[in-house]
């Protein structure tokens, strides 16, 4: 069941899936910049990242269900699973024709769309100052993004649309789940075997270094195992709005963890966009939610 964060928790409970949204947005900008580190300067090849991404998520994520008291069975569903793997696919290959920033726009882009429009269907409406937050902060994502870019190759912004696609049905999909750990769990080991046969016509290509594995193993154990089960955790309580707006802040993240870990210049524009983001989500977060227009379950 969804409900509205401001509305429908108690203050710690607020304070709590802030803080668990929080550390999901920067698990997600570490997956950008991890996947772009190792493509770009070192030897693995995207479908070997993508297999190694979603099999050390799987493993950490089983020790972890089977080593908790009581130990817990994996759940999630195929839906869950197929959206996590065409995702994490795409994702991988989109990043070596996409630089950061426009990768990051498509991506954020589609997931917006993907969840704002789940979100209307079922009946979610924002309202005036939310709306006002919504364009703000996507202002500010065209300030940091747009002007000076090229146009991307096709092949590669195709690619990196079907990834938000994927991942916004992957948090829609999240949204109604009671046991958020198991969920993804299970949905990183069913979307396995669906990497490895996608993964076997491209054997004989297959390259890989030890630091590329190791930038592999954190973006699946750190960044995407347990970052999206805490996503998952704090998803559940957000509107499809607030879910997909809050979601803007990771390339503005990937930017800054740019400029910090990777020696990338620090811009007036980047800092403008930084403010005008998360001043936009700012409004959305605190706007009182519009009633439904259809019953919730």
């Amino acid at each position: 069941m969804n409900t509205p964060l401001s509305t429908a928790l108690t203050t710690k409970q607020v304070h709590r899936v802030v803080f668990l949204t929080a550390i999901a947005m920067i698990a997600f900008a570490a997956n950008s910049v991890l996947c772009r580190v190792a493509l770009r300067h070192s030897a693995i090849d995207p479908i070997s990242f993508s297999v190694i991404r979603l099999v050390s998520g799987a493993l950490i994520l089983w020790m972890i269900l089977k080593f908790q008291r009581p130990a817990k069975k994996s759940a999630g569903s195929w839906g869950g699973a197929v959206s996590l793997y065409v995702y994490a696919f795409a994702f991988s290959y989109a990043y070596l024709k996409l630089d950061t920033g426009t990768g990051a726009l498509v991506l954020f882009g589609a997931v917006q769309l993907t969840m704002l429009g789940y979100g209307f269907l079922q009946g979610e409406r924002m309202g005036a100052l939310a709306l006002l937050g919504l364009l703000l902060a996507i202002a500010g994502l065209v300030i940091l993004l747009l002007p000076g870019s090229s146009a991307p190759p096709l092949a590669s912004a195709v690619m990196m649309l079907a990834s938000g696609v994927a991942w916004g049905v992957y948090s829609i999909l999240g949204k109604a789940l009671a046991d958020p750990l198991a969920a993804t769990g299970g949905n990183f080991m069913m979307s396995v075997p669906l990497i490895v046969l996608t993964a076997l016509p491209f054997m004989s290509s297959f390259h890989a270094d030890v630091v590329g594995i190791t930038y592999a193993i954190a973006s699946g154990t750190i960044a995407s195992g347990a970052g999206y089960a805490i996503w998952y955790a704090a998803v559940r309580h957000l509107s499809s709005f607030r879910a997909a707006t809050v979601q803007l802040t990771v390339p503005v993240i990937a930017s800054i963890a740019g400029v910090l870990l990777l020696g990338e210049t620090f811009t007036t524009r980047l800092g403008l966009s930084s403010l005008t983001v998360l001043g936009g989500i700012a409004l959305v977060l605190s706007a009182k939610q519009t009633p439904s227009l259809k019953p919730r379950d």
